[in-house]
């Protein structure tokens, strides 16, 4: 067994600007060590440990959260929170939701949402694609399948801005995310008049578990779970997809001429440039993983960001190829855990990067200072003939 290896590891905020650097460093040196930061975690970085990790549930639970730090949630958000056998139930409620063929009902209003921003974005010469473009697309779509009033995205728009810098302001992120669970509230009380519509507020509504209807507790924690997921990381992956043709044009216009490639493009984007770069588990039990002792209750990351790029699973593994064949990534999870919502926002971000580049220009980058990750800015100017 060999001494805990440490080291000053985080996976939020500023340390995104260099960490694709930090994680080949840490595959080299410390494949698994710990961090002091959020109470203390064990990292993974390497591919096959996080595979593995993700399959033993047994070993790594996602209780009391996956995330680290939490989103200022008192119990656990339904059903990322929860492991089997529970979790399998929780899951089931949606899942008919999610499928491939509801996903391709829904699709015309993905592509007539992506075309009327589209349109809206090309009237600037210099646009902020991410707050024009990447942003209020899931916004919209999800606020339908969800049936939030559409014309509130605005507002989910500030309130996700504020919860996810939680990093930097644990008390205003507490406080948008009592707004939110307000908000809820007031739209479930709404909804209980409404029982023939059939979107996903409606069906938690007439939902049960094990034949007993599901807790208000229970519904409110899937509402705000839904809430979270079905809006930042879709965001976060169109944006980063423009991010990168915007300074890749040779990219760009192989995608203008071969859009049968955005699928694969679109996997690319999310294994190199993932919305999700860690989630975290506890151990149940002790265990040793390359001979780093991890006690029962320690906090493990599992570094996905890391993974996406190991040099041990991907051939040119930091290097983005749009046409990349052999894509499995972990940027919606693996196991019983995996991204309910999948093949939605896959769907979105195929969709949005199609109509945006089948609707515009050639573009470029503005702001070199602008990164990859996040939600935030992204302006690029439309390069058009004179």
């Amino acid at each position: 067994m060999t001494q805990q290896p440490v080291r000053d590891f985080d996976f939020h905020g500023e340390a995104l600007d260099n960490i694709f650097e930090t994680y080949r460093d840490l595959r080299s040196e410390c494949p698994v060590g710990w961090s002091d930061r959020y109470g203390g975690f064990w990292f993974f970085t390497k591919h096959e440990d996080i595979f593995n990790a993700e399959q033993d549930w047994q070993t790594y639970s996602v209780t009391p959260s996956m995330l680290l730090p939490d989103l200022g949630n008192v119990e656990p958000m339904i059903p990322i929170d929860v492991d089997p056998p529970e979790h399998t139930h929780y899951r089931r409620i949606l899942l008919p939701l999610f499928t491939p063929s509801a996903v391709d009902e829904l699709t015309p209003f993905v592509v007539q949402t992506a075309r009327e921003l589209a349109d809206e974005a090309l009237k600037q010469d210099v646009v902020d694609v991410s707050h024009t473009y990447a942003r209020p697309l899931p916004m919209i779509v999800f606020s339908s399948l969800i049936g939030y009033p559409p014309e509130d995205w605005h507002l989910f728009d500030q309130w996700i801005d504020r919860i996810f810098a939680r990093a930097e302001d644990a008390e205003d992120a507490t406080r948008a995310s009592q707004e939110v669970h307000a908000y809820l509230e007031a739209l479930v009380e709404r909804r209980r008049n409404e029982p023939e519509i059939d979107d996903i507020t409606g069906r938690l509504l007439k939902a049960e578990i094990n034949g007993r209807p599901i807790t208000h507790d229970e519904l409110m924690s899937y509402q705000y779970l839904l809430f979270i997921a079905g809006l930042e990381t879709t965001a976060w992956t169109i944006r980063a997809g423009l991010w990168h043709l915007a300074r890749n044009t040779a990219d760009q216009q192989r995608l203008r001429e071969n859009p049968d490639l955005i699928p694969a493009a679109v996997e690319e984007f999310l294994r190199t440039l993932a919305p999700v770069q860690g989630m975290a588990r506890t151990a149940l039990k002790d265990v040793e993983v390359r001979g780093c002792p991890i006690k029962k209750g320690d906090r493990v990351v599992l570094a996905f960001g890391s993974g996406n790029r190991d040099e041990d699973a991907y051939e040119d593994s930091d290097q983005i190829v749009i046409d990349r064949e052999q894509n499995r990534h972990f940027a919606f999870g693996v196991g019983v855990h995996r991204c309910l919502g999948s093949n939605l926002g896959r769907r979105e971000v195929v969709v949005a990067l199609r109509e945006f580049l089948a609707r515009t220009p050639l573009f470029e980058a503005v702001d070199p200072t602008e990164q990859w990750h996040g939600v935030g800015p992204l302006h690029i100017r439309f390069v058009r003939e004179a």
